[in-house]
């Protein structure tokens, strides 16, 4: 079995689970390859000593891997997606920090729940992506014009609110005037969207949600459309440039730009373990309260 392992640091979470994982899997003859930057960071830190293969975002993974293993939060899953891309190799996260929508598996269970890994005791589901193109081209889309939560399209330099005229297929159907417009996948609808008021989706839904951010007419709310309708954006305001995120990573894009964005012919894989249920995670994240059934 070969496991492709990427992370990020966080001195105090991460150490224990670090060694946690490297100790099981060696333990365990499982071939491990580590993204190059956490490796050297891993050898910096001192915590590992032996020598193994790496991957980059050059070195594309491919489906001799079994699984890509990603150590940190939600954030860490979403920056991990860039390196699985559509080489349909699933991702499984371990939760370093807070929250955890997409990063399930918790440090207290970690043994048990790589022990599934090794039995290959697991499903996955599949997440639906978004990508975007952009007239006149954007360098900043070339190689990773993809996002697994949302596109969001918000001001710059400015505390003025821009106008986001936007067409669903092609057919007019709002100009929101606010601090931005988030385009959301059913993953993305417990983060950025959630916080400005749009609605939850479970992962399997076939829908998007458009949530404006801090809209000055109140009447704007938050719409839930089907999965295969292509947004196009039109952005305007007082400043030349405005700002594009997908996910994590952000760009600048000039006035009057058409942005079309639309989901992917591929989709991510996520592993789901027994017991790790959506929504086990949505009443622990959102405090809904124990389960009270008898």
């Amino acid at each position: 079995m070969k496991i492709a392992i990427y992370g990020q640091y966080y001195q105090n979470s991460t150490e224990p689970i670090i060694k946690d994982i490297f100790t099981f899997f060696n333990t365990n003859n499982v071939e491990m390859v580590i993204e190059e930057n956490f490796l050297n960071m891993l050898y910096e830190k001192q915590l590992i000593k032996k020598e193994y293969k790496t991957f980059s975002p050059s070195t594309a993974l491919d489906n001799s891997f079994e699984m890509l293993i990603s150590i940190g939060g939600d954030g860490t899953i979403l920056r991990a997606a860039a390196f699985v891309r559509n080489s349909g190799v699933p991702l499984l996260g371990i939760n370093a920090g807070r929250l955890g929508f997409l990063a399930k598996v918790q440090k207290e269970n970690i043994d048990i729940l790589l022990q599934y890994v090794i039995d290959q005791n697991y499903t996955t589901s599949e997440r639906t992506l978004l990508g975007i193109t952009c007239e006149p081209y954007n360098e900043a889309f070339k190689e990773l014009n993809f996002a697994m939560n949302e596109v969001t399209v918000s001001r710059k330099d400015t505390t003025s609110m821009i106008t986001v005229e936007t067409y669903l297929n092609n057919e007019y159907l709002n100009s929101y005037w606010a601090d931005g417009l988030i385009i959301s996948t059913p993953t993305g609808s417990t983060g950025y969207s959630l916080s400005c008021g749009g609605p939850i989706l479970t992962p399997d839904v076939k829908s998007l949600v458009i949530t404006p951010i801090a809209p000055h007419n109140l009447t704007a709310r938050p719409l839930v459309i089907p999965d295969d309708t292509e947004i196009t954006l039109r952005v305007t305001g007082r400043e030349d440039q405005y700002l594009v995120s997908l996910d994590s990573r952000i760009s600048s894009v000039k006035n009057e730009s058409i942005l079309k964005i639309k989901k992917t012919d591929y989709k991510i894989k996520m592993v789901e373990i027994p017991d790790e249920t959506f929504l086990k995670t949505l009443r622990n994240k959102l405090l809904w309260g124990e389960d009270k059934r008898n």
